[in-house]
């Protein structure tokens, strides 16, 4: 690990050093990291933390749990896993990646654009769908309210493609030749655009029309500056609602308020090399800018520097890991570096815990009440209580762990075996009505003699052990009338009765089977016998057919008046025949 101390702040560089490459096999692997000290000495804190020959460009998840990179050679992309700390899959493509960008909180939605003029979708599976913009593309982002991707390139338009639609929108028109970078303010989603000649256009998105110009190349030279040629555009990054970055091609960051066309700082890094990448770090507002050579990290309002970074190798993009809290204390006696992680101070951390959950004491009262009432509780008599679910296998557990606690205590030797009941793992088996043991399917059934059988065995095994002992103890001889082969003939007759049992239930399973289709056949046979004939109906002389229910309830009425005539009849032929 190379440690590095700049204006008094220490940088650990924990991927430097060398690494092995992919197509040694593992014994040569091993013999290289006993003989080369340098490859002992690198710490592989992320599983393949690298790329075979170049890294173009990094990302961080929303999540802050996945880490993609973009590579070559082969072209590829790679994402890891922070929370494994462990590569989690790797895509290889069909070109060279300029940028990308993450549109989902994880990985699951991800745009590349390639070098090639191809947009490339991927969701999570991988590849999804694949599109072409009609000039190379240098830089695109990504506007979330309208689901469009605004796309800059070697030409004067900015292209949009509506990701809801699946379609190319009308073009943005810029005064410029050619557009480097873009980027959109995360407050309220201005657009910006970088050209080459130096100046900045600011767009609305919502009316398509441009709000403002500034000219970058002008306001960078200033008089401690030595500029070669035109500058151009190279970087563009939104801080909050109303500061803005701009990087250009000579080595200057100018830093802007949009209320204002004169850039409030400008900070040179004096090597006139492009710069590739700004980024804000806001708990300790500091601006990390970055070319191909060094990394300086600055007060964003006064321009001084905190620290450098120089690696050994070309710098291709810069991304920070969000919301690292606790940076501002780092190196001073509450927070101090040790290994991989940091001393807290002990009141420190307590601030910080009840910060974080204001209400633990109470929680922790509360938790120290229901203890004790447990534990009176646990002083009283306790009924067992069956669960909803499986409640004769619940029933046979307990009868085993029973006759197991009976065992032991005789024995005085042993521990007892974890109970399925009392085993969180197997709580949602006596709780989810789907997992009810169903004893009329024909795999409980057959399974059912094999059951009863182990319990036997179980059952038969334990009086064994019980004779031995007692045998050991009274040092007599085996009694007569049983010959040395009675559990060989006792295991024979136990598997007969067990094949016995398996074929009868067979047996009524077959039997039960024909009956149904004898019941099925019966039910086919009587549907085709009854015949569906029409039914007519006599209207008569002087009525009207209004409807069917209409003709129903009068049949009704009329059965019901012929029932009340009979019985008036039925009643008056009784009472002449008293009489």
């Amino acid at each position: 690990m190379q440690v590095s101390s700049v204006n008094d702040v220490k940088i650990y560089n924990l991927s430097c050093g060398k690494s092995l490459p992919e197509w040694l096999s593992d014994r040569k692997k091993r013999a290289l990291q006993k003989k080369d000290v340098d490859i002992q000495r690198r710490i592989e804190l992320i599983q393949d933390f690298d790329m075979p020959t170049v890294s173009t460009a990094i990302k961080v998840s929303k999540d802050g749990q996945y880490i993609l990179a973009a590579g070559t050679y082969k072209p590829r992309v790679r994402c890891y896993d922070t929370y494994q700390l462990s590569l989690k899959f790797e895509r290889c493509l069909d070109s060279d990646v300029v940028t990308f960008d993450i549109l989902s909180d994880d990985y699951s939605k991800l745009v590349f654009l390639h070098c090639n003029r191809y947009v490339e979708f991927h969701s999570q599976h991988g590849h999804y769908y694949k599109t072409r913009i009609p000039k190379f593309g240098r830089d695109f982002s990504y506007h979330y309210p309208s689901c469009d991707l605004y796309f800059v390139g070697a030409s004067s338009e900015v292209y949009r493609l509506n990701l809801e639609q699946g379609k190319f929108l009308n073009s943005l028109q810029t005064d410029a030749v050619e557009n480097n970078v873009c980027d959109i303010n995360p407050v309220h989603y201005l657009f910006a655009t970088g050209t080459a000649e130096g100046k900045v256009e600011c767009w609305d998105p919502r009316t398509r029309g441009r709000v403002g110009l500034l000219d970058c190349a002008l306001s960078s030279v200033t008089e401690d500056t030595e500029v070669e040629g035109l500058p151009s555009v190279s970087a563009l990054k939104f801080n909050g609602a109303l500061h803005m970055a701009v990087g250009t091609s000579t080595g200057q960051i100018l830093m802007y308020d949009l209320r204002s066309n004169r850039p409030l700082l400008v900070k040179d890094h004096h090597y006139g090399l492009p710069i590739k990448s700004i980024q804000f770090q806001d708990q300790l507002d500091l601006v990390l800018s970055a070319d191909s050579k060094i990394i300086k990290m600055w007060n964003k309002d006064t321009g001084k520097i905190f620290s450098t970074l120089e690696p050994e190798h070309d710098i291709n993009d810069v991304c920070l890991y969000p919301n690292s809290g606790l940076a501002h204390l780092i190196g001073s006696p509450l927070l101090r570096a040790y290994m991989h992680g940091f001393f807290m101070d002990i009141r420190l951390y307590h601030k910080v815990k009840t910060m974080a959950n204001p209400f633990a004491y109470d929680e922790y009262r509360k938790d120290k009440i229901r203890q004790k009432i447990e534990e009176t509780r646990a002083q009283r008599v306790q009924i067992k209580k069956l669960p909803k679910v499986n409640k004769q296998l619940a029933i046979k557990l307990i009868e085993e762990e029973e006759e197991a606690d009976q065992q032991t205590l005789k024995k005085k030797k042993g521990k007892n075996l974890p109970n399925i009941l009392s085993d969180d793992r197997f709580k949602v088996m006596f709780e989810n009505p789907d997992y009810q043991v169903d004893e009329a399917s024909e795999e409980f059934r057959l399974l059912n003699p094999i059951v009863s059988k182990v319990n036997e065995k179980r059952k038969k095994k334990l009086r064994k052990l019980e004779c031995e002992l007692a045998l050991e103890k009274k040092e007599e001889e085996e009694p007569e009338g049983k010959p040395s082969d009675a559990e060989s003939s006792e295991s024979s007759d136990d598997d007969k009765g067990w094949v016995e049992e398996v074929r009868k239930q067979r047996k009524l399973m077959y039997f039960e089977e024909r009956a149904k289709r004898q019941e099925r056949k019966e039910k086919a046979r009587e549907d085709r016998r009854t015949s569906l004939e029409p039914k007519f109906f006599e209207i008569k002389a002087g009525e009207e057919f209004r409807s069917f229910k209409d003709a129903a309830r009068k049949q009704k009425l009329q059965k019901l008046s012929s029932s009340k005539s009979n019985r008036k009849q039925s009643g008056s032929t009784i009472k002449n025949g008293k009489n």
